[in-house]
């Protein structure tokens, strides 16, 4: 699905204000992708791919090596953020001086059957670490800072998820617990949607969706933003299903899939990093009630370690 003119005016603008760095051009590139024409997409991913060699084209030519036309290679470049294509090489230049002298591995993300344990972690190891940089690149902090500022006064929350996404929102609920919270973490899409009619202005409810797809996300977050609560959809496209029933919506980076690997086992990382700034946010801005909650539930699990004793 192509953007839409007021989607690429609203680009545009925000080019003119606000020209991205050099170094987060391949996690927009990542966010924005699967929201292009497949035209644009071919643009925006053979600039990516190789920044150092784009930065040479003129925009012709970028545009006969993508097989698009020059208008298609300077739309990609606004809705990337860049006034124009000039600033565009700009910043691919910077970019592959940024590559050039930060030594990047040599070892790729795809792994292969074959490929020998040691090898296996340096290749996952990256891909961790690129899932994190990209996230945190291009999250709008405006939206998490929504997020939080919710969260920090709601007054019961509710966590959807499905599979990988319910192991994300576990870990959220449980975080939010231990600073003295009221939260509930459903993975059933039948109570999801019972506990979904409970809520009401005040409460706060977060779908968790990599896809942006997931119908037993979906339903119950459509449920909660009817009943009035603040409603958080996590998900890795900014224009998915689940932002239609989502008040803010924060997104990660697309996770990469491999028939070894799939897109739900990476996308989980970078949804742990989400759950982390939201758990952190609201600690800052509830610290004088967290800290004594957090305090007394270590406290409390410790003491049951303790008289648990050792084991005969």
């Amino acid at each position: 699905m192509g953007l839409s003119a007021k989607e690429t005016f609203a680009g545009d603008t925000e080019a003119r204000r606000h020209p991205p760095a050099p170094g987060i051009l391949r996690a927009k590139v990542r966010s924005l992708a699967p929201s292009m024409t497949r035209s644009m997409q071919r643009v925006a991913e053979t600039v990516a791919a190789d920044p150092a060699a784009c930065a040479q084209l003129t925009v012709t030519a970028l545009a006969h090596r993508t097989g698009t036309s020059e208008a298609t290679v300077v739309r990609t470049a606004r809705v990337l953020g860049y006034p124009g294509y000039r600033d565009l090489r700009l910043a691919l230049a910077a970019l592959a001086a940024q590559q050039q002298a930060g030594a990047a591995p040599s070892v790729t993300a795809d792994i292969a059957v074959t490929d020998p344990l040691p090898e296996v972690v340096a290749k996952l190891a990256q891909e961790e670490q690129l899932c994190l940089s990209d996230t945190a690149a291009q999250l709008d902090t405006a939206q998490l800072e929504a997020a939080v500022a919710a969260l920090a006064t709601a007054r019961r929350t509710d966590v959807y998820g499905i599979a990988a996404s319910a192991l994300v929102g576990q870990d959220l609920t449980q975080k939010l617990l231990r600073i003295g919270m009221l939260a509930h973490c459903h993975s059933d899409p039948h109570l999801a949607v019972t506990n979904a009619v409970q809520l009401r202005p005040g409460d706060v409810a977060i779908g968790i969706s990599h896809s942006g797809s997931t119908v037993d996300v979906i339903e119950p977050l459509r449920v909660a933003f009817d009943q009035g609560a603040t409603t958080v959809g996590i998900t890795s496209r900014r224009d998915a299903p689940i932002a239609q029933y989502a008040d803010i919506v924060l997104t990660t980076a697309p996770g990469r899939e491999s028939e070894l690997r799939p897109a739900a086992m990476s996308s989980r990382t970078s949804q742990l990093l989400l759950v982390d700034c939201l758990f952190i946010g609201v600690a800052q801005r509830t610290y004088d009630s967290a800290a004594p909650a957090l305090s007394a539930s270590y406290e409390a699990l410790t003491h049951r370690h303790s008289a648990a004793g050792p084991r005969p």
